[in-house]
């Protein structure tokens, strides 16, 4: 199953990453608990809309972008469980008759 809260929170800490912020200084600017930051980016917990616009505001990161980027790793995972599940071979119903090759 995909979540994505999950993906939200590698958006984001790959975001942070990328500008060499740390949790603190994220929190500082955003006015957020280090603690409930560290949350989302685990994926833990789900951001309100509030939440998430001063994590963007903080991240210097437009919220379309972030979204995009959720959607984009969305679909990632959703074709991966798609191509994992068309590649398993069906069973047979119960009491279906299956037809052999003999």
């Amino acid at each position: 199953m995909v979540l994505f809260r999950q993906r939200l929170g590698d958006v984001l800490r790959g975001r942070r990453a990328e500008l060499g912020l740390t949790l603190r200084e994220v929190s500082g600017v955003a006015r957020v608990s280090l603690g409930y930051i560290s949350e989302i980016e685990r994926g833990q917990k789900e951001a309100s809309s509030e939440l998430l616009s001063s994590l963007c505001e903080a991240l210097d990161m437009p919220l379309s972008d972030v979204l995009r980027d959720v959607a984009d790793a969305v679909a990632l995972d959703e074709a991966a469980l798609a191509a994992e599940i068309s590649s398993i071979p069906a069973r047979p119903l119960a009491g279906e008759v299956v037809a052999s090759a003999a």
